[in-house]
């Protein structure tokens, strides 16, 4: 059996304020980085784990950098296919400032965003290579909330009509004979009681 945990990278900046991220290249900002230091933590003082593969994205990155300096694992490689989905013109940009220059519609309109099918055919298809790669191990995924929930979507459509996932939140995914199961789902207990720098 192979284990997949999936991790979605740490708090940003952009996150905060309500900002569509996408493909965009945006950094952890302080929390984000205390959050990935509890989770590092947390993973530690559990079963472990033999590699990390990433986003290449660079608040995946770090997440993942931050978690295999703690576990002293290495990051394995760093796979495009793991990005956020592709938000096109949306990218950096709030809700209001979407209807003001789009109007309450503008999700109807073709702005350059990656389908959610797209989004979902090569996140599982990193995983299924994962798998291949990998058998038997138990291996680290940094991603992101739209490619991780999208994908927990297209591999286990029964268990998930909808996904939100919270930062540097880990979903646990086994792959036995061809068979996924998620036995854990955008835990954060890591962050219960901590307070993080403003």
């Amino acid at each position: 059996m192979t284990t997949i945990g999936l991790v979605r990278h740490g708090i940003t900046e952009w996150n905060e304020l309500g900002i569509v991220q996408g493909s965009s290249n945006i950094p952890l900002n302080k929390t984000g980085r205390e959050q990935a230091a509890a989770l590092s933590e947390r993973l530690a003082a559990e079963e472990g784990w033999d590699l990390i593969i990433a986003s290449d994205l660079e608040r995946a990155k770090e997440t993942a950098e931050i978690i295999g300096a703690r576990l002293g694992i290495p990051i394995s490689h760093f796979d495009a296919r793991l990005r956020e989905m592709n938000g096109g013109a949306i990218e950096g940009t709030t809700e209001d400032e979407r209807v003001k220059k789009w109007g309450a519609g503008w999700r109807s309109l073709d702005l350059g965003m990656e389908t959610r099918e797209a989004v979902a055919g090569r996140g599982a298809a990193a995983l299924q290579d994962i798998v291949r790669d990998y058998p038997g191990k138990r291996v680290l995924a940094v991603s992101h909330g739209g490619l991780i929930g999208l994908t927990l979507q297209s591999l286990l459509p029964d268990q998930f009509t909808r996904t939100l996932l919270n930062n540097t939140s880990i979903t646990i995914l086994k792959n036995a004979e061809d068979a996924w199961q998620c036995p854990l789902f955008n835990c954060t207990r890591h962050l219960d009681g901590k307070v993080f720098a403003q």
